[in-house]
């Protein structure tokens, strides 16, 4: 499984071998760095921790984690696959992934603020006619006579957006590794700026 962390730029538009749009979105790559490696036996799991970008101010366990060969990692994300193909140090950058190729991209959603229920659930709301003051966009009862209690998960007003989205059967449509570009087809979640993982699916 291949695997690495970018950063959302913006989306585009690109022609493909029939001349047919294709939406994208531009991910800019960042060369990760293979931190530790969880095992079995050790851990009680699997996983390999890679960190990307730099820091400038640690504290004394970050220090003791990141010796000075593995650089000054201001992000670091571990992924659950099998940990005896990389080693502390190994290099992964935006030529590992090839065009075609499926992927999987998580990152978190815009955040939205406190919404209503029209625009949160997109209930219909309140009838516009004569007679309706100030309840257009109301989200009606929310009890029940009998228990007269409000049930717990009842879809109500709240705050929006901010959640990590998993988006599948995503494919990589372009490979810049010179300038550590990758383009994907579709929305990808977040705003520009937000950090994404991008994983490859298993066939």
């Amino acid at each position: 499984m291949k695997f690495i962390l970018g950063k959302k730029l913006n989306m585009t538009q690109i022609f493909d071998e029939d001349n047919k749009v294709v939406p994208v979105t531009l991910v800019e790559v960042f060369s990760c760095t293979v931190t530790q490696i969880r095992m079995e036996d050790k851990d009680g799991y699997e996983a390999v921790q890679i960190g990307m970008g730099e820091k400038k101010k640690f504290n004394k366990p970050e220090k003791g984690h990141l010796s000075k060969s593995l650089g000054n990692c201001r992000v670091l994300k571990e992924f659950k696959i099998d940990a005896k193909e990389y080693k502390v140090g190994d290099k992964i950058d935006a030529s590992v992934f090839e065009e075609g190729e499926d992927v999987t991209v998580t990152g978190i959603s815009k955040g939205k603020g406190f919404q209503g229920v029209v625009k949160r659930y997109n209930f219909k709301g309140g009838p516009a006619s004569h007679g309706q003051k100030h309840s257009l966009r109301s989200p009606g009862s929310i009890g029940a006579l009998g228990p007269q209690k409000v049930f717990k998960g009842k879809r109500m007003a709240g705050r929006m957006g901010s959640d990590r989205v998993f988006v599948k059967g995503l494919k990589v449509v372009k490979v810049d590794a010179e300038n550590g570009i990758l383009a994907i087809s579709g929305a990808l979640p977040g705003r520009r700026g937000t950090l994404l993982e991008i994983v490859s699916e298993k066939k």
